[in-house]
């Protein structure tokens, strides 16, 4: 099969490598579409740690099931398919308790680190287990469908969110999951949703997805205009989809004595806390990992067009340009969302949004 080999840092090449054959419990899927997660950024300079060379990476995809293991049931050859990303025992506490993102054993397609070393989507063909496997609706395209794993992402950081309807919500960070979260937090019921970033191209996709208010700012001059528009009290919640110390900051001072701040992003692996603000303040700090079985809700949400994706995808493009589309994300191109690959045929047609 054709796969785009990560082989050194910064280096992606189109290599032929053996079919993968499935294991009894897996399916053989032939990927139709597979974005480039910013995940897949960072691995591809080595800044994560989590994509070491070499490795085909790759895990928000959808595809078309080509065989099945002896002991597979209820999916078929021609069945149209997605996945979730994470790769979950189902036999651990946490996973008996329906935290299959928390599972002990956890692993995630795309990814190669020191315990383990999972192929991606970026190929022709992949196996995976099909206990993580959903069937597409028909009415879902693959581009589309390989947006579910972004999408789900955004509902779990709201679910743990405790967002129970009617809150003032500020979303930090209108990148991917930000825009995400900024529909997640609306289909859930928030009464009012503002969303900051500073990139003015982002926030103008922001508005035309219902952001009530969008915030060219970041620091102190967010924190003085939330605290304005919101006669000094903040904001009931914030869901920070950045992961900077500046950017989680300003969150804290964003919200309402009593209010929940989750972390979505993750960018910096470590930040300073203002502990006392926190404490004296009585804020509640929620953390977010991947998700936790939204897949079935994330496609009805888009289905019923309460979740918007496609214009979020940038192009959809052959997987033989995916090295091209890579560097260009690492230089951070200007206006450059979603890019999904295509490896059934190089002769894909790219389509510009």
């Amino acid at each position: 099969m054709k796969a785009l080999l990560l082989s050194e840092y910064n280096h992606l090449a189109i290599q032929d490598l053996p079919d993968p054959t499935p294991g009894p419990d897996e399916l053989l899927i032939q990927v139709a579409a597979c974005g480039i997660c910013g995940s897949d950024v960072h691995g591809y300079d080595g800044s994560t740690g989590r994509r070491i060379p070499p490795i085909v990476m790759g895990h928000e995809a959808a595809g078309i099931v080509a065989a099945v293991g002896t002991e597979v049931s209820g999916f078929a050859p021609g069945d149209r398919v997605t996945f979730d990303s994470t790769v979950f025992c189902g036999v651990c506490d946490h996973c008996l308790q329906g935290q299959v993102n928390l599972c002990d054993n956890r692993q995630v397609i795309g990814v190669s680190c020191g315990e383990y070393r999972r192929a991606g989507a970026f190929a022709e063909l992949l196996t995976v287990p099909a206990r993580v496997a959903y069937r597409l609706p028909d009415n879902l395209s693959f581009p589309e469908a390989a947006m579910l794993e972004a999408v789900s992402v955004a509902l779990h950081g709201v679910a743990v969110s405790e967002l129970m309807g009617e809150e003032v919500v500020l979303v930090i960070g209108a990148g991917m999951i930000g825009l995400l979260l900024l529909q997640a937090a609306r289909a859930a019921g928030a009464s009012c949703v503002y969303i900051s970033d500073v990139d003015e191209t982002r926030l103008k996709l922001a508005e035309e997805l219902g952001a009530d208010e969008t915030l060219l700012a970041t620091g102190a001059a967010l924190v003085e205009e939330i605290l304005r528009r919101t006669d000094g009290r903040g904001v009931d919640m914030v869901l920070e989809a950045v992961g900077r110390d500046e950017t989680i900051a300003a969150g804290i001072d964003c919200v309402r004595k009593g209010g929940t701040v989750t972390l979505v992003g993750n960018i910096s692996p470590q930040i300073t806390l203002p502990l006392q603000k926190v404490v004296s303040r009585q804020i509640r700090l929620q953390g977010s990992c991947a998700s936790a079985g939204e897949y079935p809700q994330a496609m009805e949400l888009i289905a019923r067009n309460e979740i918007k994706v496609a214009s979020l995808i940038t192009a959809v493009a052959p997987l033989s340009d995916g090295a091209s589309w890579f560097e260009r994300l690492h230089a951070r191109e200007p206006n450059l969302m979603k890019i999904v690959l295509d490896p059934r045929s190089d002769s894909s047609t790219e389509r510009a949004r």
